[in-house]
C-alpha cells in the first residue's frame, strides 16, 4: 500500500505549504476580508446596502409593533444615523459569552440576532443575522445608543471590534428605541465612496410606503446636497403601496382607470400580501417586489405567485366574455408595460444570497396566488367594461409576442442564406456595399419611382417604389402587419428588423427618406410611412435615421429665370421678394412624377441644393408618452379621438386659412 504521507514525515514542509500556512480568521475578520460575500461587492450600490441593513432592523421594530417612528440623518463626514423608538437592543450580559453583553454580541458576532425564532419578531428581513455586524465590521466608526428602561447606554466600535465598554450615559424618562451612527471605512470603499441623499431620501420614502402604521423622517445637511432631495420631510402614507404606485403613475393614461390594489393576510398565521397593479398605456413595465420590506429586485416565488394569479385570472375572464384567443394568453402578455409593487410578509423567508435580491421560500408561491386571485377575479367581473379593456390590452400584447415570434422564425429560416440577401423586387439599389453615407429613398408610386431612379446618384442612393397609401399599423393587428406586402418590402430593404429586434446597427443604409407628393394626399402617406417607423422600428426614429423631403410644389418663371416654392406662403414671398411685379409664369406639380430627372435632382435629391427635414423622438420619457398618446388618437383605432381632436383644431385651421 502507497504511503499517502511519504517524505511529509517531519514537521516542516519542503513545499513551503504547511500547518502555519492555515488561516484562522476569527470575529468579522472574514467581512472585512471578502466583502462581496455579504454586500455584494465595494460599489455605490453595496455602500448604500450598509444603510439598509440598518434601516431594515428599525422597520423590523414597526412591523413587529414596537416602533412607530424611524429617523433618517445625514451628516457631514458621511455619517449616517438611523434611529427608532422600538424595544431598543437588549444590553443585559449575553449567557453564552462572559463579559459581554447582547448588544456587543449582536454588533460583533455573525449569526447573531433576535430573528431566528419567532420569540421576538414573527416576521422579519431574514434568518441570516449578520446585518448590523457587517456594517460595523465595514465601518471605520460605529456608535450605538440604547435607551431601555428610562436609561440610555453606548457602546463604540469600529472595524468590527469594540472600542469602548458598554456605558451607562444618562437617563430618559419619555425616550426609548436604538440609534446606530456609522461611516463606511474608506479601506473598504475607497477615499471618494459617499452616500448620496438622493438615494437614501429614496429608501426612506419606499420604506414608508411598505408599512403604513410608520412614520419615516429624513433630515440631511444642506451643504451635502446637489440636487433638489428636500432636507428634511416625513413620510407616512396610510394608502401604503396603492398611494406609490399612484404617485408613479401620475396622470398617465392607463389601460383601466383603477389600479388593481388590496391586502389579504395568509390563512393560520403565515404571514400577508399587499400588492398595486397598474397598466399604462405607454410604459416599459416597473416592477417592485419585497419581502418583509426588504427588496427582492429579482423577484422569486412571490412574483411567481402573483403572475400566476393574474394570467389564470384574465384567461377566465376571457373565457365568460366568449373569446376564446384568451386561452392563449401568457403572463408574458398581462404583465408586460405593467407597473406593480408586491410586498409580502413571511415568517422565517429564505433568500438567494446574503443581499437578498430573491425570494426563494418555496411555500410563498401558492400563499400569494390563492390570495390574489379571487380579488382579481373580482376586479375583472365587478366592472365588466373595466375587465373588457384590460382583456382587450392584454390581447393586443400577446398579438405583439406573436408577431416578434413570427419575425424570429423568419429571422432564423433566413439566417443560413445571409450572403445571399434577400430584396424587395421593386427597389432598385445603391451601388456602394456598406451603410455609411447611403440612403433610400421610399417614393410614392411607380412613376415618382422611375423619375427617381433617372435623378439618383447610383452609388449612394437606393430608390424603392410603394403603392400608395401603405397600411396603417396603429390601427391593424400584428397578424394584419406581417402579411401586408408594401412593410414587407420596406423591411426587407432596411434589413434591421422590427419592434424589440430593431437593431439600428443592422440598417442598410445611412438615411431613409420619405419622398412623396408635396399635397395633401403626400402628407397622408407620408404620416402613415411615419406611424409605420415610430411603431414598428422606433429605434431608427430616435437615432435620427428617418427623414422627410421636401419637394416643392411650384416652379415659378420669369425673365429666363426659375425659383421653387414649397407651398403658397413661399410662392407669395418669391414673387414679392425675386419677381417684384415682373409678369411669372407659374407651374404646379401635381406630383413627383411630373418632374423631369434633372428638376427632381436639384431640388429634391442632391444633398448639395436640397432640404430635409429629419424625423426623430424627443429625449423626455414623459415627451415621448405624449407623443405616443397623440399617434395612438390621431392613427388608432378610435375614430371618436380622431374627431374629437378635429373639432378642437378646426378653428385654428380657419383662422390660418383666414389669414392667408
Amino acid at each position: 500500500m502507497t504511503d499517502l504521507f511519504a517524505g511529509n514525515s517531519g514537521g516542516g514542509s519542503s513545499d513551503g505549504y504547511d500547518a502555519s500556512s492555515i488561516e484562522v480568521l476569527e470575529g468579522l475578520e472574514p467581512v472585512r476580508r471578502r466583502p462581496g460575500m455579504y454586500i455584494g461587492g465595494t460599489d455605490e450600490r453595496a455602500l448604500h446596502h450598509l444603510a439598509a441593513e440598518v434601516l431594515d432592523n428599525a422597520m423590523d421594530e414597526a412591523v413587529a409593533g414596537f416602533a412607530s417612528r424611524i429617523e433618517v440623518a445625514l451628516e457631514p463626514g458621511n455619517r449616517l444615523t438611523i434611529s427608532d423608538n422600538g424595544r431598543g437592543i437588549p444590553i443585559d450580559p449575553h449567557p453564552k459569552f462572559p463579559g459581554k453583553s447582547a448588544l456587543e454580541v449582536i454588533m460583533t458576532t455573525l449569526h447573531s440576532g433576535g430573528k431566528f425564532s419567532d420569540k421576538a419578531y414573527a416576521t422579519s428581513g431574514g434568518l441570516h443575522g449578520v446585518g448590523v455586524s457587517v456594517v460595523n465590521a465595514l465601518s471605520s466608526e460605529t456608535t450605538v445608543e440604547v435607551a431601555r428602561n428610562k436609561e440610555v447606554f453606548r457602546q463604540g466600535f469600529s472595524k468590527g471590534h469594540a472600542t469602548s465598554k458598554l456605558d451607562k450615559v444618562g437617563d430618559t424618562p419619555n425616550r426609548r428605541g436604538t440609534t446606530i451612527s456609522f461611516i463606511p471605512d474608506t479601506e473598504i470603499f475607497g477615499e471618494k465612496a459617499r452616500f448620496k441623499p438622493a438615494r437614501l431620501y429614496q429608501l426612506a420614502r419606499s420604506k414608508a410606503y411598505l408599512f403604513a402604521g410608520v412614520e419615516i423622517r429624513w433630515k440631511c445637511d444642506e451643504s451635502l446636497i446637489k440636487d433638489d432631495t428636500p432636507a428634511e420631510a416625513v413620510f407616512q402614507f396610510p394608502g401604503g403601496l396603492a398611494d406609490h404606485l399612484a404617485e408613479e403613475v401620475g396622470e398617465r393614461p392607463c389601460a383601466t382607470t383603477d389600479f388593481f390594489s388590496g391586502k389579504q393576510d395568509f390563512p393560520d398565521g403565515q404571514g400577508s400580501v399587499e400588492w398595486a397593479v397598474a397598466w399604462p398605456l405607454y410604459s416599459d413595465g416597473a416592477y417592485s417586489y419585497y419581502c418583509n420590506t426588504i427588496p427582492t429586485r429579482d423577484g422569486g416565488t412571490h412574483e411567481a405567485g402573483l403572475r400566476g394569479a393574474l394570467v389564470k385570472g384574465i384567461r377566465a375572464f376571457g373565457e365568460l366574455v366568449g373569446n376564446k384567443k384568451a386561452s392563449g394568453i401568457t403572463a408574458e402578455d398581462v404583465m408586460a408595460g405593467s407597473e406593480l409593487m408586491l410586498s409580502v410578509f413571511l415568517k422565517d423567508p429564505q433568500f438567494q444570497s446574503q443581499t437578498k435580491d430573491r425570494l426563494t421560500s418555496p411555500e410563498a408561491a401558492k400563499l400569494v396566488e390563492n390570495a390574489v386571485r379571487d380579488h382579481f377575479d373580482h376586479f375583472c367581473t365587478a366592472n365588466m367594461d373595466r375587465g373588457k379593456a384590460l382583456l382587450t390590452y392584454t390581447m393586443e400584447r400577446m398579438d405583439e409576442r406573436l408577431a416578434r415570434k413570427a419575425e424570429k422564425e423568419v429571422k432564423r429560416k433566413t439566417a443560413t442564406s445571409a450572403r445571399k440577401l434577400r430584396l424587395p423586387g421593386k427597389l432598385t439599389d445603391c451601388s456602394e456595399a456598406g451603410p455609411e453615407s447611403t440612403e433610400l429613398f421610399i417614393v410614392e408610386g411607380d412613376s415618382a419611382g422611375g423619375s427617381a431612379k433617372q435623378a439618383r446618384n447610383r452609388k449612394k442612393q437606393a430608390i424603392l417604389p410603394i403603392r400608395g397609401k401603405i397600411l396603417n399599423v396603429a390601427s391593424a393587428t400584428a397578424a394584419k402587419i406581417l402579411a401586408n406586402q408594401e412593410i414587407a418590402d420596406i423591411s426587407l430593404a432596411l434589413g434591421c428588423g422590427i419592434r424589440e429586434n430593431c437593431d439600428p446597427e443592422q440598417l442598410r443604409y445611412e438615411r431613409i427618406i420619405i419622398m412623396t407628393d408635396a399635397d395633401v394626399d403626400g402628407a397622408h402617406i407620408a404620416t402613415l410611412l411615419m406611424t409605420f417607423f415610430f411603431q414598428e422600428m422606433g429605434p431608427i426614429v430616435k437615432n435620427g435615421n428617418v427623414f422627410l423631403a421636401r419637394p416643392p410644389l411650384y416652379r415659378l418663371t420669369a425673365g429666363g429665370t426659375s425659383h421653387y416654392a414649397q407651398d403658397d406662403a413661399e410662392r407669395a414671398e418669391i414673387e414679392a421678394t425675386v419677381f417684384k411685379g415682373k409678369k411669372v409664369e407659374v407651374a404646379r406639380f401635381k406630383g413627383l412624377g411630373e418632374m423631369n430627372p434633372k428638376q427632381l435632382r436639384e431640388t429634391t435629391m442632391d444633398p448639395e441644393t436640397r432640404s430635409l427635414l429629419r424625423v426623430t423622438l424627443p429625449r423626455e420619457y414623459e415627451q415621448q408618452a405624449g407623443v405616443k398618446d397623440l399617434v395612438d388618437r390621431l392613427m388608432g383605432k378610435h375614430p371618436e379621438h380622431r374627431f374629437a381632436f378635429i373639432q378642437e383644431n378646426a378653428s385654428a385651421l380657419d383662422e390660418e386659412a383666414i389669414d392667408a
